[in-house]
């Protein structure tokens, strides 16, 4: 059994727990939650991202410390220009935010999956909580990007909950080649999205798929140690760590859970965007023959 399907069984017990803990446990309160799932994914699930640099490596063949400038300059540029989306433009942002996040985790399941169900399910973890838990996505998007945006979004994700839910199950009964493994995965993300809090879902998806099953594929794609893959790691998880505590600083006059959101998830856009145009040209040449298999 290959390593990407044992992670993939890891999963669907860990998110069958977590839903069932969900639907019989009480809540913790909102502001011990965020900071919870704030350092899950900053332990757990950041980490994924600070491997660009291997895959930067081999896409643009850098070799240099002047290459590696340019690189890393491009990258925070990059980032930038999202923060400013979020700062001037904030309805836009989170727009485009949902959308990238969609089309980035639809990469996430094996290649027997085919394109519609991928996308199906790369927007379940973002639109299916709003079949349940409209109040409280409508909340934390208030804190991220305030009542206007807000507003404005929130309509119209809530009116494609359903339609979403049934057009994820009518793609997977259309699909001719049927993998027990693949399907037990989507359902795991589907019963997750639907039932559990829409943070505790997230960290669960963001975490223990999306984030695992992207470490395996670039050890695989990189064909490194361990070790190696860690310390490539270092730098960048350091450079989030200080730009984390810049942003806190810099946000000290605002609610405390608010300033958790914001930091968390204004992070995560400004990572993701220059993330995907490194790891998309990877995943779109399917990773390396049979390395999504």
């Amino acid at each position: 059994m290959s390593t990407i399907r044992i992670q993939g069984i890891i999963f669907i017990i860990i998110a069958a727990l977590v839903t069932a803990c969900c639907l019989t446990l009480d809540r913790l309160p909102l502001q011990l939650e965020l900071i919870i799932v704030s350092t899950l994914i900053l332990l757990l699930g950041v980490p994924h991202g600070a491997l660009d640099t291997i895959f930067a490596s081999k896409l643009y063949n850098i070799n240099s410390l002047v290459g590696w400038i340019k690189f890393t300059v491009s990258y925070l540029l990059i980032g930038s220009i999202i923060i400013s989306l979020w700062f001037y433009v904030p309805s836009i942002f989170l727009l485009g935010f949902l959308i990238i996040s969609v089309l980035h985790f639809s990469g996430d399941p094996t290649s027997d999956v085919k394109w519609l169900s991928r996308l199906f399910y790369g927007g379940s973890i973002i639109i299916l909580p709003f079949i349940y838990h409209k109040t409280e996505i409508s909340r934390l998007f208030e804190m991220l990007v305030g009542i206007k945006a807000t507003q404005s979004l929130v309509p119209g994700l809530q009116f494609i909950a359903w339609p979403w839910l049934l057009g994820l199950f009518a793609s997977l009964l259309i699909q001719k080649e049927k993998k027990t493994a693949s399907y037990l995965e989507i359902l795991a993300v589907t019963l997750l999205s639907v039932y559990a809090p829409p943070l505790i879902a997230f960290v669960v998806f963001f975490c223990c798929m999306h984030s695992a099953r992207h470490i395996i594929r670039a050890i695989e794609y990189s064909n490194k140690s361990h070790l190696y893959l860690l310390g490539a790691s270092l730098i960048p998880m350091l450079g989030v760590l200080v730009c984390s505590l810049l942003a806190w600083l810099l946000l000290k006059n605002t609610r405390l859970d608010t300033r958790i959101v914001q930091i968390v998830f204004v992070g995560l856009a400004s990572l993701t965007v220059p993330h995907m145009l490194i790891v998309e040209q990877v995943r779109l040449k399917d990773w390396r023959k049979g390395l999504s298999n």
